[in-house]
């Protein structure tokens, strides 16, 4: 395991970013810039659901290549971001391609399959000129496949929800993520609650990600918690950085792999 170092940070990610979800997010970006120099790691999408092909959404693509140019980072989120695999068969399966999450895309890739579509999510970010050091998994779902193919790629890291991880050696750096399954009330009232357990738990923890969504930004509950944890954790003295910068001040990798 690797120690973390330096100053307690805080590290703000958008998931699932795409032309159909900037809609969703806008408005909340705009009050992040007002606070001043918070950078935001975007996880972007090459083609969200088959209907957001980038290449078809040039003023996008023109924002995001703004948001790098002001210090922000872009990483790959998958490529289609839903999940395409044959009918689950075990209770397990079942449950995370089917309760969890509808989205798991490399959930259940082979190593072949897995490569091509990083490759594929790569070279769209080289089309465009983005700087690429991190993939995430959709909903941090990742096949053995996956991480084999992750292991043959030109990428720094990958994460799930506890941690960041160096590529292509697997070593496991916590990073603790506060996030919200935000579909329902009832998911959103039990969602505040775990986050406000959660956030207690990690107040001396050297890092924390916020993990926000786009149907976090529908409602104004979700909303207005995660702007309010923003600027409560930065007030408290959190510097906010991205996943790759905060990555890059951590000690070389000394521990063992996951």
């Amino acid at each position: 395991m690797v120690e973390p170092m330096n100053a307690p940070s805080l590290l703000l990610v958008l998931h699932d970013v795409a032309p159909q979800t900037w809609p969703d997010y806008q408005t909340f970006v705009e009050a992040v810039d007002a606070l001043g120099e918070v950078p935001i790691t975007w996880l972007v999408v090459p083609n969200f659901h088959k209907h957001n092909d980038l290449d078809a959404y040039p003023a996008f693509r023109r924002l995001l290549t703004r948001r790098v140019a002001r210090g922000d980072e872009l990483a790959l989120h998958g490529y289609f971001h839903c999940d395409e695999g044959p009918i689950p068969i075990t209770p397990r399966d079942w449950f995370m391609r089917r309760v969890y999450t509808h989205e798991g895309e490399f959930y259940d890739l082979s190593q072949e399959a897995a490569l091509t579509r990083l490759r594929a999510g790569i070279e769209v970010f080289h089309r465009y000129s983005w700087p690429l050091e991190g993939f995430v998994a959709p909903a941090w779902l990742m096949s053995e496949g996956t991480r084999q193919a992750l292991r043959q790629v030109p990428l720094r890291y990958t994460s799930d929800s506890q941690h960041l991880y160096r590529l292509p050696d697997f070593t496991a750096i916590d990073a603790p993520c506060l996030v919200w399954s935000a579909r329902s009330a009832w998911r959103r009232g039990l969602s505040k609650i775990v986050s406000d357990q959660r956030e207690q738990r990690w107040r001396q923890a050297p890092v924390i990600r916020l993990g926000l969504h786009p149907v976090d930004m529908r409602h104004e509950f979700s909303y207005h918690y995660w702007l309010q944890t923003l600027k409560r954790l930065l007030d408290e003295g959190r510097v906010p950085m991205t996943k790759a910068n905060w990555l890059a001040q951590q000690r070389a990798p000394v521990g063992r792999a996951a």
